[in-house]
């Protein structure tokens, strides 16, 4: 495999982790939590959320793996866009964890979103 062929295998790794941690986020707050709600089974719900989470937990070490490998190949841990970004990934580890402690506190998952929406849209700039 040639070099660049590694490379794009890393980005394609990433970008599936992140389509993963992000979309699966959209997913459970469009359609899983308001169908699951009007379950008479609350246990449902919680094993759906559970299983997402360890999923999202696999999702998170690939980007860390597969991000921190990019940014050292490519020379960018001094840009700005990337620090920002990976204050954001700090910003929402924290609120994960807060999201596990509150899970019926709404905004602490809708501020994951939000957060993790920026991270991409600030990835996309990096990617240019």
């Amino acid at each position: 495999m040639s070099e660049s062929g590694l490379w794009l295998g890393v980005l394609y790794l990433h970008l599936l982790a992140m389509a993963f941690f992000v979309g699966g986020q959209i997913v459970v707050a469009v359609a899983v939590v308001p169908v699951e709600r009007q379950s008479p089974d609350p246990k449902r719900l919680r094993a759906i959320a559970r299983r997402f989470g360890y999923g999202s937990l696999a999702a998170l070490a690939v980007l860390l793996v597969t991000g921190a490998a990019m940014a050292t190949h490519e020379h960018r841990w001094g840009d700005g866009t990337l620090q920002l970004k990976l204050a954001l990934v700090a910003a929402v580890l924290v609120l994960a964890v807060l999201h596990l402690c509150w899970p019926r506190l709404h905004a602490i998952q809708a501020s994951i979103l939000v957060a993790s929406s920026i991270i991409v849209w600030l990835g996309l700039n990096l990617a240019q």
